[in-house]
């Protein structure tokens, strides 16, 4: 199991990658600035220079905008009621979505699944890398610093700020996102699902839960 190589105080197996080619830390509001101007610059020269025309960056950023978690909802309801499906998406997790007709051409996925007992939360420690093609963009909170910091610190704190409380023996694995690699959390199907549908499961999981930071939603009381 690999460790980050920085000495962390912490009760949890900590997941951390190599990768990423970032600007020099700085306040949270001046890395998004700073990354804001140069797309909007590099936006502004590819279209000057005739590589991409303004309607082509208009589809794209469309596009981009269209994904919600809703597909990440599809995946995890399917690995719910269909095992093989669900080995498929622990074992290699490109392929999987590719079933479903969700490409990661870039990017690799890795499907961590909660257990009772074991629970997985996502972070990336130095930007704010996150699977966007199956998640959508990701909420002001995960791209925070102090998400990013105490996620790894204080996990369990963390978590109970969610709302989120494990038991005391349980185990939190904090696993740290890359420019080339990006988690999925399946959360635990809540008890009393048995009998319900994929599209009603799909209901029960919110973005938060396949981040980690929640579980899943209990079915609805009749």
């Amino acid at each position: 199991m690999a460790h980050d190589p920085h000495d962390h105080d912490h009760d949890h197996d900590h997941h951390h990658g190599h990768g990423h080619a970032h600007a020099p830390p700085q306040p949270d509001d001046k890395v998004h600035s700073y990354y804001q101007v140069l797309g909007i610059a590099i936006k502004e020269l590819l279209i000057d220079k005739g590589v991409v025309s303004a309607d082509e960056v208009r589809e794209a950023i469309e596009y981009r905008d269209s994904i919600t978690p809703a597909n990440g909802s599809r995946v995890v309801a399917r690995a719910w009621t269909d095992p093989e499906f669900r080995n498929r998406l622990l074992a290699d997790g490109n392929a999987a979505l590719k079933e479903m007709g969700f490409e990661m051409t870039t990017t690799h996925l890795v499907a961590v699944e909660n257990k009772p007992g074991l629970h997985n939360v996502i972070v990336c420690t130095l930007c704010s890398c996150y699977p966007r093609d199956l998640l959508g963009l990701p909420p002001s909170w995960y791209k925070s610093r102090e998400y990013r910091a105490r996620a790894v610190r204080e996990p369990r704190a963390v978590l109970a700020e969610f709302g989120t409380i494990l038991p005391n023996d349980a185990e939190i694995r904090v696993h740290d996102s890359t420019a080339d690699m990006r988690y999925l959390v399946l959360p635990m199907r809540p008890t009393g699902t048995e009998g319900m549908s994929a599209a009603e499961l799909e209901k029960l999981i919110t973005r938060d839960s396949m981040v980690g930071v929640t579980v899943a939603k209990n079915p609805p009381r009749h």
